[in-house]
């Protein structure tokens, strides 16, 4: 742990953190969330730490007998996976890496908006339905305010893409030249559209019920109200979603791999995510930790630190620390914002900070005022030092694997 604050320098509940500083920005979301009235024991603040909204990516939370939407983000079950291969880096040219990148894009649909052209099939479909008592010819009457046909069309499509944003697809090599597969998504657009409906009925729960918050963005629900156990259940459809997104994401490239190399097979396979609330006991007793940007880290479990699109990844162990609820991490977290990336930084640094790895070279963006700008958002520049983030939690992890890009598809 790099430093903590007391109770009277938040006006609520200490906070412990393992960053380096806090963004002014930041710090005062802390603060909001330190005298928020179901919180209790502590905030914890990861090494990756950076301004969200209502609460930073990178925090950790513990709630009595409460869920926080906000607290757990927009995209629910984010998370990566990951699988070793037992192909050598020796085998893989630009060239041959050229290819195999084009290859998966045609198999995968990249970028914000981007969906299959057909509806996939998914067990997990008809099983939600079965659990809330809807047929899917009602679907625009089902009662739950994120679900209508239209929807629920669009998360058929997009089962299985890579979405926008900091989302990608790695090749990568370990200190052995040996090839790892890497993939980060989640739950697309369904996870958005469940954190915005309930969020806005936990702000008219809690406007209706005189509770005073310290912001509304940290609108609750009590876990034992229908809407909070509605939203909990919606939030594990997401989450299952955005697993079953990135297994047919690792799938695809798994079979686009074997098909430039046959005798490739697979080994070991990690997958885990972020962004979600679970009922754990930390000071001896039930509380909701809620875990935005941030992934579980108890005692031998195995986690993913990813760094930028042009910096290493670790494949961790974690070391169950309770000083940050047993959390580490879940990258290497932005040092600037997407907006400031555009405008401060160049495509020549940027392609300087992408010598060697395989990448499609950056795209144009435009802005709210409409002014076009080189979209500069995911480069490495804009990220923090990934070997000064994982030196920040050794206490938390322990970094068993190294690995280094070699190709990078980015939504």
């Amino acid at each position: 742990m790099k430093w903590g604050k007391a109770s009277e320098e938040t006006g609520g509940l200490p906070v412990k953190s393992w960053c380096g500083t806090v963004e002014p920005s930041a710090w005062e979301q802390v603060c909001h969330l330190a005298r928020h009235p179901k919180l209790v024991g502590h905030v914890a603040l990861m090494p990756d730490c950076h301004t969200g909204f209502g609460m930073p990516i990178g925090g950790v939370i513990a709630a009595d007998n409460a869920v926080i939407p906000n607290a757990v983000g927009v995209d629910i079950g984010c998370g990566m996976g990951a699988v070793e291969t037992t192909l050598s880096a020796d085998d893989m040219s630009p060239e041959k890496l050229r290819k195999l990148l084009d290859s998966v894009k045609k198999r995968i649909p990249v970028g914000e908006g981007k969906s299959h052209s057909g509806e996939q099939q998914w067990d997990g479909f008809g099983n939600f339905l079965d659990q809330v008592g809807i047929v899917k010819r009602h679907l625009d009457q089902s009662g739950l305010p994120w679900l209508n046909h239209d929807n629920w069309r669009l998360d058929q499509a997009n089962l299985g893409t890579l979405g926008g944003g900091n989302h990608f697809i790695e090749i990568q090599k370990d200190l052995h030249d040996r090839i790892w597969l890497m993939v980060h998504s989640g739950s697309r657009n369904l996870g958005n559209r469940i954190a915005q409906a309930y969020h806005r009925l936990a702000q008219i729960w809690d406007q209706q019920s005189g509770v005073s918050l310290p912001h509304r963005d940290l609108a609750f629900l009590p876990v034992d109200s229908s809407d909070g156990q509605s939203y909990l259940r919606d939030m594990q459809f997401a989450m299952v979603y955005a697993a079953e997104n990135r297994k047919r994401l690792m799938d695809a490239l798994k079979h686009e791999l074997q098909r430039f190399f046959p005798q490739t097979e697979f080994g070991e396979k990690v997958n885990i995510h972020h962004n979600y609330a679970a009922r754990e006991e930390h000071w001896g007793r039930p509380v909701w930790v809620h875990r935005k940007g941030a992934t579980s880290a108890k005692n031998g479990e195995t986690g993913i630190i990813p760094g930028s699109m042009g910096t290493p990844s670790y494949i961790v162990t974690g070391k169950g620390n309770a000083e940050a609820l047993m959390s580490c991490s879940h990258g290497a977290g932005r040092c600037m914002s997407r907006n400031a990336a555009c405008r401060r930084l160049t495509p020549e640094d940027c392609d300087q900070a992408m010598v060697g790895i395989v990448f499609d070279r950056w795209k144009h963006w435009r802005d709210r005022d409409g002014e076009y700008l080189w979209d500069l958002s995911e480069a490495p520049q804009a990220y923090k030092d990934i070997e000064t983030v994982i030196a920040s939690e050794l206490d938390l992890v322990k970094p068993r694997v190294k690995l280094f890009p070699l190709g990078v598809i980015k939504g």
